[in-house]
């Protein structure tokens, strides 16, 4: 130690060490898993906490689920007495978690000679459906109930034995119980391996050691991010955007933002009054997933391997009114609010920065996660099913470099599921799978492209879409042109190509064999004063 500091090669080890554990423990997780959601998509997250419950080492997974994370520990901590051996499983998005599908598990790691956990590793998976009105958890819902099973902090794992009651309790309440114990075993293995690897790593350094460089690692992150906020001009900047409709009503939401710098004390507030109450469908985010979509935000500013730790939010004040749509109270649906209303958290934030840095932020991206849920039986098995996809779209234009098409941005990590993993899994037929040419908006750098994708059922099947983007565009900036909103449609069996129907952007229809799905996803926004180029 010289002044105070660590020795920065043993803090990097350290840093190493822990981030390591949270990827090994992701790719545990994914060689293990059932569903190809997890296996294929990598719908998951994992990471490893102090024991207080504050995060120390994120894997490189899903932003919507690693910003919240931390907030499910600690519902978990507050909840439950934990004892060597035990596992905690949630889902509740009003006791830290994002919605019912993303499933949390929470290991407590125990070191020889101390009765109290000295360190937690966690993780989260998207489960393909945990129940409730709509095949895959994710339809037009007006109260959580109708979302699926809602598990508050409770024990799955104790002493090291499994709770087969808990389970079965579980399992009655999903379609799809078989796929759903393989997945949620693959999490308990995670958590296990993120167990042992931990105590490696305590071993090694010690525990007066590893509580030291814990420290000096959240205060490493502090300090970078308060080194960012210095360069920043001091100000209030202001921006909103709207959403398409909740699902239920279709009125057009607000989100306000109002991001007040202070370079002289290095602290950011982000404050979201004025932002539309919370609406009748699921389109509400639980006060986690702003704070996650803020997390994300401040992370992007930083270089890419700055530590992910709880340091990060030390310099943020966060103001979600309550009742708000990006600070929901119980019964509010939620479901669309992990998944679109965190896009558009991270948008408005980026529209506010782009007012104080407008060198550095990029246009708007798709700005939806295009969820598709699609449940039946299988004639293959006379099995049950439920597949769930995220459709990407196109980047935004960034200063000096054109989006990217047809990638997965901002608060979702996740890939596509391959044709062939799909069509093997599921009783379908992917009939068309490409970039939308000319979705990106124009500018000096044009915004990525979106993608269009065609999906044949096979048996009759509940399809429902929850998407956004429809009718407010993804924005360019610095006189770049917005992107091309999104659409679906359907196809009907035997009906010509040009007699599709469009579909609504969130509803829940019954399709039958031979009916065809097509999904175009917007393009991202263009950057810059437009300039005549070669298409």
């Amino acid at each position: 130690m010289t002044n105070g500091a660590a020795d920065p090669v043993e803090l990097a080890i350290f840093q190493s060490a822990v981030h390591s554990i949270a990827e090994e423990m992701g790719a545990a997780l994914r060689r293990t898993a059932l569903s190809p959601n997890i296996k294929e998509r990598r719908d998951y997250s994992c990471a490893v906490f102090d024991g207080q419950g504050r995060v120390i080492a994120m894997g490189d997974h899903m932003p919507v689920h690693l910003g919240s994370m931390p907030m499910s520990v600690q519902a978990a901590i507050a909840a439950i007495d934990f004892a060597p051996g035990d596992i905690a499983i949630l889902n509740d998005p009003y006791a830290g978690g994002t919605h019912l599908p993303d499933i949390t598990m929470v290991l407590p790691v125990f070191v020889p000679d101390h009765n109290k956990p000295a360190f937690y590793v966690c993780n989260r998976a998207h489960h393909a459906d945990v129940g409730g009105r709509f095949a895959g958890s994710m339809g037009p819902a007006t109260e959580i109930f109708q979302e699926g099973i809602r598990i508050p902090p409770v024990r799955i794992v104790r002493g090291g034995k499994v709770d087969r009651e808990m389970l079965d309790l579980i399992l009655l309440n999903v379609r799809t119980p078989k796929e759903r114990e393989g997945d949620l075993d693959a999490q308990i293995g995670a958590c296990r391996v993120g167990e042992q690897r931990i105590l490696q790593v305590a071993t090694k350094f010690g525990m007066r050691r590893s509580r030291e460089l814990v420290e000096e690692l959240l205060d490493y992150s502090e300090r970078l991010v308060r080194a960012e906020l210095r360069t920043m001009p001091a100000g209030v900047f202001s921006a909103e955007d709207w959403l398409d409709g909740d699902g239920v009503t279709e009125i057009p939401r607000k989100i306000c933002v109002r991001i007040s710098m202070d370079p002289a004390a290095a602290e950011v507030r982000v404050d979201f009054s004025g932002s539309s109450s919370q609406v009748a469908g699921s389109m509400n985010a639980v006060r986690a997933i702003t704070l996650s979509a803020c997390f994300y935000v401040l992370r992007c500013l930083l270089h890419e391997d700055a530590p992910a730790t709880e340091g990060i939010l030390r310099p943020l004040t966060l103001e979600a009114p309550a009742g708000t749509i990006v600070n929901a109270l119980a019964p509010a649906p939620v479901a669309g609010g992990n998944v679109e209303t965190s896009q558009r958290i991270v948008d408005v934030l980026l529209r506010a920065l782009a007012l104080a840095i407008p060198a550095r932020v990029p246009a708007a991206s798709a700005g939806t996660m295009n969820n598709l849920t699609i449940g039946g039986v299988d004639p293959r098995t006379g099995e049950p099913f439920t597949y769930y996809e995220t459709v990407a779209g196109g980047m935004g234009a960034r200063p000096g470099m054109d989006g990217i098409p047809g990638v997965q941005t901002h608060m979702t990590n996740s890939l596509n599921t391959p044709i062939e993993a799909l069509e093997y899994a599921y009783p379908f037929r992917v009939r068309r799978y490409g970039y939308r040419y000319g979705s990106g908006g124009d500018g000096q750098f044009r915004g990525g492209d979106g993608l269009i994708r065609e999906v044949e059922m096979l048996t009759d099947a509940q399809v429902t879409l929850l998407a956004e983007r429809r009718r407010f565009r993804p924005y360019g900036l610095q006189g770049g042109e917005d992107g091309a909103p999104g659409r679906a449609s359907l196809i009907k069996n035997g009906a010509a190509e040009e007699m599709e129907v469009e579909l609504p952007a969130k509803c829940s229809i019954q399709l039958s064999k031979g009916d065809i799905l097509r999904i175009e996803t917007p393009g991202g926004g263009g950057w810059g004063t437009q300039v005549r180029r070669d298409p």
